[in-house]
């Protein structure tokens, strides 16, 4: 993986939370995440297409889901997510995905981002791909970025 590619991705979702949310970050330690990535309780799925594939998947806890979708709806407070707030978090997803894609043009890199799919529920996504986990901190949550993303050959 190009790290300036990585750099990209984390960027675009970094620019999201202080744009749209308010919210200063301060990215941790990445790691490389082999065999698994876990699901954290809440997942959006982005496959990549283009001058690079692969995947990124933003990784969560149901209570920083519940912070997301709270200030998307403009401050609320959320008790339980419900259908309104599923298609937030999908929408989170979307922004994600817009904002990567214009970060990755600016580095001369064409691509078109599928839309996003949720997974509910603790579990782990098995790839035999590599994957770049960058942790993002925020006072909504932390922001688990993973990124498996190649240029096309």
């Amino acid at each position: 993986m190009n790290a300036k590619h990585v750099n990209a991705i984390c960027r675009a979702t970094e620019s999201i939370l202080v744009n749209h949310f308010g919210v200063e970050v301060t990215p941790l330690k990445p790691r490389v995440q082999q065999s698994a990535v876990p699901s954290n309780q809440v997942a959006v799925i982005l496959g990549v297409n283009g001058h690079l594939n692969g995947q990124i998947i933003c990784t969560i806890d149901v209570q920083t889901a519940k912070n997301i979708v709270g200030v998307m709806m403009g401050g609320m407070t959320i008790e339980e997510l419900d259908d309104m707030g599923w298609s937030a978090i999908q929408e989170f997803g979307n922004w994600v995905a817009g904002t990567t894609a214009t970060e990755l043009s600016k580095e001369d890199v064409m691509i078109d981002v599928t839309p996003p799919v949720i997974n509910e529920g603790t579990s782990n996504f098995r790839s035999t791909k590599t994957f770049i986990t960058v942790p993002l901190d925020t006072k909504i949550g932390l922001i688990d970025v993973h990124i498996s993303v190649k240029e096309d050959d």
